[in-house]
């Protein structure tokens, strides 16, 4: 009896084990509500635009790193630690062969530091090293210690600093890296919250539907009880049923359209078309106050397709003063000075040095080019006036996209307002006929034309509600300037 009652008391663990395990599983894959804060987030870490833009940034970034590691000083240490060799040569002035033997060890330490501010090197260098000869034409051993130490330096003349040019086009095209970044992520801001909102409005249009379908029931019963006391005709409750079929299949035909959104939705943002998620969001008309005058001075001023196209005319004025080092005139300055000492002994290499003294001038003088240098001169010239005119025309563009944008701004506000006036017009006027329907004042005809104005004002004030706020981000983006919150955007990398 007690091994019945024990396997009774493991059998209704069991069955409460497996309820909870089962009311776990349905909880985890419940609908999770994503807002459109939480959305842009999701979709800026799975994005591969995004991080294409963000690899593109880091690489330029190593770039710089590099180029400025290699203007530090730089150490080198070359060694052979030994060298031999045993030949037979012919000696011309003696007219006989000798024989010499050579054992040798060298190493060499160096510094050289890059110059940026002349596009000249300093170097210090030290060459150590011991020679033991044989020569029978001399007929004797010599093992001797050498050390040569000097300092040179070089210096180009009569031409551009190339170390200064490399460097800043380096920085600029990780500004312009930067640049495309943070207009990707704008851009994907933009579309996430487009396409954030035709989810909703779905959503919002299924229960319009929903509702319209939930009045045609009503309408369906008041009628059926008419026509069934005989006081309306049989043709009515035809019509009713019609409508009834109707409204049942735009709610399964919104229903399908929602689904399809949220997959486009869910692609987007990175998540698996598995994932059963829904949209949830604060659509309320706030008015925000937009200035003009602030929206047109800041975009002017800090949009970054005007800082790129200002790149653009940068790169293309570095391309002439290439152009014109084209066949150039050019020199180079070389001084060094050092000691060498040399001795059979290593503790006396430096007892007599000798002080070692070189200048040297070389110059590179064009004779003539056929007129290579100034055409090509004159080609990067007119892409430098190509680039300056595509600047004027991007200040003009984004005036005019500026503008448009406040103006549809004002537009909607009226809109959102006519919106909601329509919407509450609407309402009284299907309540109000609704009554007159139920007292056999009104045909399903015409209650059927007053059901759809309200579904078509109720979806016109969500459509122009979500009209408000994607032109508002539209104006966030193209002026840089959030004007719900009174402040200029930053967007990340740029300064």
């Amino acid at each position: 009896m007690k091994c019945r009652d024990y396997s009774i008391k493991n059998l209704t663990y069991s069955i409460v084990i497996l309820l909870v395990l089962m009311t776990g599983i349905k909880l985890s894959f419940a609908q999770e509500p994503l807002t459109l804060e939480r959305s842009i987030e999701i979709a800026m870490a799975n994005s591969p635009e995004i991080k294409r833009y963000q690899l593109s940034l880091e690489r330029i970034q190593q770039l710089l790193n590099a180029q400025k590691a290699s203007l530090m000083s730089q150490f080198s240490l070359t060694l052979n630690p030994y060298n031999y060799s045993h030949r037979r040569q012919f000696y011309n002035f003696l007219s006989k062969y000798y024989t010499s033997e050579t054992k040798q060890s060298t190493g060499t330490f160096s510094i050289r530091q890059p110059i940026k501010w002349t596009d000249g090197s300093l170097f210090l260098i030290n060459e150590f090293g011991y020679v033991d000869s044989y020569s029978e034409f001399q007929g004797e051993r010599n093992k001797t210690y050498s050390n040569d130490l000097y300092l040179r330096f070089t210096q180009p003349i009569f031409t551009y600093n190339r170390t200064k040019l490399e460097l800043r086009e380096l920085e600029l095209d990780l500004e312009n890296a930067a640049i495309n970044f943070a207009i990707q992520k704008l851009f994907l801001e933009y579309q996430v919250t487009q396409n954030f909102f035709n989810v909703y409005q779905q959503k919002a249009s299924l229960d319009i539907a929903k509702d319209e379908y939930q009045n045609r029931e009503q309408s369906y019963q008041i009628i059926k009880n008419k026509v069934e006391a005989g006081l309306d005709p049989q043709e009515e409750l035809y019509q009713a049923e019609l409508d009834l079929t109707r409204s049942k299949s735009d709610v399964q035909n919104v229903q399908v359209n929602l689904e399809n959104y949220l997959d486009n939705f869910k692609k987007l943002i990175g998540l698996s078309l598995y994932d059963d998620v829904t949209v949830t969001a604060d659509i309320s008309h706030r008015p925000i106050e937009i200035n003009l005058q602030t929206a047109l001075d800041n975009g002017l001023k800090y949009r970054m397709e005007i800082r790129q196209r200002e790149i653009d005319v940068q790169n293309a004025k570095y391309g002439v003063i290439r152009e014109a080092a084209l066949n150039e005139f050019k020199g180079d300055i070389t001084i060094s000075y050092g000691i060498t000492g040399t001795d059979e002994k290593y503790d006396q290499m430096f007892d007599s040095p000798t002080k070692n003294e070189g200048f040297s001038l070389e110059l590179n003088i064009p004779l003539f080019d056929w007129g290579e240098k100034k055409s090509r001169i004159k080609a990067s010239e007119a892409t430098v006036q190509s680039y300056e005119l595509s600047l004027e025309e991007q200040k003009k563009d984004i005036m005019i996209e500026i503008r448009r944008a406040y103006r549809n701004l004002k537009n909607l506000v009226n809109q959102i307002e006519i919106a909601q006036q329509t919407v509450r017009s609407a309402q009284l006027t299907y309540d109000i006929n609704l009554e007159r329907y139920k007292n056999g004042d009104l045909t399903s005809m015409d209650l059927n034309l007053f059901q759809n104005q309200l579904s078509e004002a109720k979806l016109n004030k969500i459509s122009t509600l979500i009209n408000y706020k994607i032109e508002l981000l539209n104006m966030k983006i193209l002026s840089l300037w959030d004007f719900e919150r009174n402040q200029r955007v930053i967007p990340e990398g740029i300064e």
